[in-house]
């Protein structure tokens, strides 16, 4: 199947790049088309390809503008075939533990009293999904994950924190993510997730890919502790 009839549109987006947008019904649609066309983009190793970057429902082609320009990238697009398998992008999948409530990164409190949930519905609802990681981005290795269960949807924060946790497992609207480093934030907080998600001593390493899956699996404060001591993290017992 040639790429344009699963496009919305397409749009320059600077001298040396194009915007591809995906057609589609919903968002878990159209990032599947994303997930396409960056594998099929990929898989055909253009000299004057220099980088992809996929977004939700969008992906920007950054091209070399001594080998390339727009018409003739748009031209080789329009012959591209895309997997017939475009329901089953490629990705890996991620499981990774959660220490939900621990004192660092809880906000189950506001989060119980915004949804009318109970703590325990909230862990049970949150680790019963496999998320699709729509976007890498805002900080290396922050994947944005999607999509939450409607139950558990809440709003931003109205005052962001100037300080979130390294592996601090947050929700706000219909997406949920891991911060991989200390760093601000407005999302509320469920626990604490002890694997790296971002090496930048292994050679800017990050765990998470556009397109990859991810689910959660509550775990306690011993096991928490134990894993973080596997990969070198030190935390406060609280």
């Amino acid at each position: 199947m040639k790429p344009f009839g699963k496009l919305r549109d397409i749009q320059i987006a600077a001298e040396d790049g194009v915007i591809l947008y995906a057609a589609g019904e919903s968002l878990p649609e159209k990032n599947v088309v994303i997930q396409s066309l960056v594998e099929s983009i990929s898989a055909k190793k253009y000299k004057w390809l220099v980088e992809l970057i996929p977004s939700y429902d969008s992906v920007m082609l950054v091209f070399d503008m001594w080998q390339a320009d727009h018409h003739s990238v748009y031209c080789a697009l329009s012959q591209l075939q895309l997997d017939a398998s475009t329901d089953k992008p490629k990705g890996l999948h991620h499981s990774l533990p959660v220490w939900y409530g621990a004192p660092q990164a809880n906000d189950l409190d506001q989060i119980a009293l915004h949804t009318g949930l109970s703590k325990e519905a909230i862990i049970k609802l949150h680790s019963n999904i496999t998320y699709r990681a729509y976007a890498v981005g805002f900080a290396p290795g922050f994947a944005y994950l999607g999509e939450l269960d409607p139950a558990l949807t809440v709003p931003r924060m109205a005052k962001p924190r100037t300080k979130v946790p390294a592996g601090a497992v947050a929700i706000a609207d219909r997406q949920t993510a891991v911060y991989p480093s200390e760093s601000p934030g407005g999302w509320h907080l469920l626990g604490l997730c002890p694997i790296p998600l971002y090496s930048p001593k292994d050679g800017a390493r990050v765990l998470i890919s556009a397109g990859d899956t991810v689910s959660f699996t509550a775990i306690d404060q011993t096991t928490f502790l134990q894993l973080a001591a596997q990969h070198g993290l030190l935390w406060d017992k609280g």
